[in-house]
């Protein structure tokens, strides 16, 4: 059987930014109708290697050859002329033109003119996503799409242009697990059509569920291309970050503990319906369900936003109404949103500033902030979450993404919590960050406060919590202790095959 034929072959490729040697030496090919993983850490290199490959940026020295022609280095246009389509996170879509509009707009921009067939580019716009197998209706606005709706409609827009490569950066970070399975699905599907994908993300389960080549970059220097067989989860993790993985079981000390939060029938129609159980002092309690569980609406609800309908909130065992997240953040209740770009992080603002953010009160001296308290605190949470940064003044989305995470966890920290919601705390953080954070968390519980883990992977509920609440349609459909299930017990529970 004859070799699929290279669609891209990558030479030597180097790439500096001031002090920083993103790519040293890096090449790589990807054949027609393959499927080739790109993983590392987080400062691997990866986000540079992609944005030469679809013309973004220039190597310093190196080739790209792109159906045998060969380049010094791409623009943009000439990328895309050769089929190279890159399907960023934030897909790039235009939120309030249409499906349709959305799918057909690169091709209506190359052939801009005075007349537009409407009815031709709505044909050609169903036809792209009748291949797909998926059925949207043309003239939806793509912001009352669901985000898998949408990865179709930037994939559809993709191939409309003739796309020969498309490459997906982080696709799934945002979709929920039928989401995940049905856009994996879709790359499966385009590569029995011959086009070749170079899939990027931190999940590995997925890396494994799709590769017919893993490239594995650290440093910026490529350790390897490896077959799927070749690897396991652990031997990959290695691979990524030159040390050993090992996501440690948090283990509950057994004595008697307080209920921090205590919730007795707690509703808000149409998003949860009696919701009961509580979170005891030192306790991780997993919260977990499918897109549409409540599980969400729920944290917000307890954090003084989306007030309940009925029922009770009972926090250090009297009964209480959250009017707002003043007021929780001054009862001791915390929240680390699900979104940190947005809502976590003030993103041009130094790690100082945003560490000392929730504080503020208590470092005002007369009508200033006492800069030196300021400093101290900042320096303190700082050293003990191992932010790896220059300095306090570094600005925070300078940080790689699991430093982040640490600037908005040490920002709650300072004020000195007893109820600590994560809501998915690890949402786009490599294998390695994702560790440390784990272990930050399990510390959180070891030093009395009690947690709240909401997330949609098993694998990090089951490995973090000692009881674990599961959520569908809005309701508690089950709790479970972790010593007495198994992962994959808890992941057919999750997933609807098992009661």
């Amino acid at each position: 059987m004859a070799e699929p034929r290279v669609i891209l072959k990558l030479e030597h490729i180097n790439k500096t930014f001031p002090g920083v040697q993103a790519l040293k030496d890096v090449s790589m090919e990807v054949h027609q109708g393959g499927i080739h993983c790109l993983v590392g850490e987080n400062g691997s290199g990866k986000s540079t290697l992609i944005r030469i490959i679809s013309g973004a940026d220039s190597p310093d020295s190196g080739t790209i050859a792109v159906n045998g022609n060969s380049y010094r280095s791409l623009t943009v246009p000439q990328a895309m002329k050769e089929g190279i389509q890159v399907i960023y996170q934030d897909l790039s879509l235009f939120p309030d033109l249409t499906v349709g509009e959305n799918v057909m707009f690169n091709w209506l921009v190359e052939r801009s003119g005075w007349m537009v067939n409407r009815k031709e580019y709505l044909r050609q716009a169903e036809e792209e996503l009748k291949r797909l197998g998926v059925t949207i209706d043309l003239d939806e606005r793509v912001s009352n799409l669901s985000m898998s709706q949408r990865q179709i409609v930037a994939i559809a827009r993709a191939l409309v242009l003739d796309a020969r490569l498309l490459v997906f950066d982080e696709p799934t970070t945002a979709l929920t697990q039928k989401e995940i399975d049905t856009l994996l699905e879709t790359i499966m599907e385009l590569k029995e059509r011959g086009i070749a994908s170079i899939f990027v993300s931190h999940k590995l389960d997925e890396v494994f569920r799709v590769a017919d080549v893993i490239t594995v970059l650290r440093d910026g220097v490529k350790i390897g291309d490896f077959k799927p067989q070749e690897l396991d989860e652990r031997k990959l993790s290695f691979y990524m970050t030159g040390r050993e993985i090992q996501y440690k079981q948090f283990t509950l000390q057994e004595r008697e503990r307080p209920c921090v939060l205590e919730l007795r029938n707690l509703s808000r129609e149409p998003h949860f319906e009696d919701v009961s159980f509580c979170v005891r002092e030192g306790e991780i309690v997993g919260l977990i369900g499918p897109l549409g569980s409540g599980r969400t609406e729920l944290a917000l609800s307890l954090f003084g936003l989306n007030r309940p309908h009925s029922g009770e909130i009972l926090y250090q065992g009297k009964q209480v109404v959250i009017e707002s997240p003043a007021q929780a953040r001054e009862m001791g209740i915390v929240l680390l949103p699900e979104d940190r770009h947005t809502q976590g992080l003030f993103r041009t603002k130094p790690i100082m500033e945003n560490l000392i953010s929730s504080i503020l009160e208590r470092l005002r001296r007369f009508l200033a902030i006492d800069f030196l308290r300021a400093q101290e605190e900042s320096q303190r949470v700082f050293e003990e979450l191992h932010i790896k940064a220059p300095s306090l003044f570094t600005v925070a989305e300078a940080l790689s993404g699991g430093n982040q995470q640490r600037v908005v966890l040490g920002k709650w920290l300072a004020t000195n919590p007893k109820l600590f919601i994560l809501d998915s705390p690890t949402v786009g953080i490599d294998v390695g960050s994702k560790a440390e954070i784990y272990d930050i968390i399990q510390n959180l519980a070891r030093s009395g406060i009690a947690v709240l883990l909401i997330s949609d992977e098993v694998s990090e509920i089951y490995h973090n919590c000692n009881r674990v609440v599961v959520m569908r349609e809005g309701k508690v459909v089950k709790i479970l202790d972790t010593r007495d299930t198994s992962e994959t017990a808890l992941r057919d529970l999750v997933e609807g095959r098992a009661s």
